[in-house]
This record gives structure tokens, C-alpha cells and sequence, in this order.
């Protein structure tokens, strides 16, 4: 087997007992990295440290990936292009977004013009994203990267 030792040096071709003696000395384990026809490849290394990062990557990897955008049915020409540009540019990362349009009191009697609202979200990202699901119901729209 081809070994690399605690310290990133090509010890080359090594009998496996030998590699284990050397593991041994410094007190880490023989860890198999890469099993090939020829000769496999093992590496000296702590392996709860690997167990533990390995385990940490997907952690970081499986992170939910939906953005959540909330706005009122007046928002502002200014902070809807602001929105519609982050999300875009979270929907070209791969992640989906998720917009919801919060009523109070009075802003119930339009409830219409926040389904156009949501319509104008959905033709401004039909670019970067595809929609999910629109609910003019609940007022929530979910866009996913096309």
C-alpha cells in the first residue's frame, strides 16, 4: 500500500504491518483513503478527528435552503427592487425563495392588489426561478431555481 504519513509525506510503497508499526509510534490510526486496483492508498491520521469533520461538512451541507422575503402590500419602488435583487441572487446560489405578504387592520379590504403584488413577484424572477407554489390565499409564493 502507498502511505502518507501524520505529516503529508509520500512514504510511497510500504508493506501493511510496517505502515501499522509507524501509525503505532505516534500514537494515530491507519486510515485506508483510497482503495485502487493496484495498491491502495492509506494515510496516518486521527480518525475520531476525521469522523468528526466529516460529520461537521454535512451538517454544514444539509443547511435549509429556503430564503424566507416578507413585505407589506405599499412597499416602497426601492425596497421591492432591493428584495427582488437579493432574491435573485439567492435563487442563482441554488437556494429557493419564499415570499409572503403580511395584512394588517385595513390593508385586508385590498387584498387583490397583494395577488398582483405577488403576480409582479413572479414575472420579475421568471428569469432565475420557476414557481413552486402560489397561494393567493395565504398571499405566500414559493420560487425555485429554474
Amino acid at each position: 500500500m502507498f502511505l502518507i504519513d501524520h505529516e503529508n509525506n509520500n512514504r510511497g510503497l510500504m508493506d501493511t504491518s510496517e505502515a501499522l508499526q509507524i501509525a503505532q509510534s505516534v500514537e494515530l490510526d491507519l486510515v485506508v483513503v483510497s482503495q485502487s486496483k493496484e495498491a491502495p492508498v492509506a494515510k496516518i491520521i486521527n480518525y475520531g478527528k476525521l469522523q468528526y469533520q466529516k460529520k461537521k461538512r454535512q451538517g454544514n451541507s444539509a443547511r435549509p435552503t429556503v430564503k424566507e422575503v416578507r413585505f407589506r402590500p405599499n412597499i416602497g419602488v426601492a425596497d421591492y427592487k432591493l428584495r427582488i435583487d437579493q432574491a435573485s441572487q439567492w435563487l442563482s446560489k441554488g437556494d429557493s425563495v419564499k415570499f409572503a405578504i403580511r395584512l394588517r387592520g385595513r390593508e385586508h379590504q385590498y387584498r387583490e392588489q397583494a395577488g398582483e403584488l405577488l403576480d409582479r413577484v413572479v414575472n420579475d424572477l421568471a428569469q432565475v426561478g420557476k414557481v413552486q407554489s402560489l397561494d393567493k390565499r395565504s398571499l405566500i409564493v414559493q420560487v425555485i431555481p429554474a
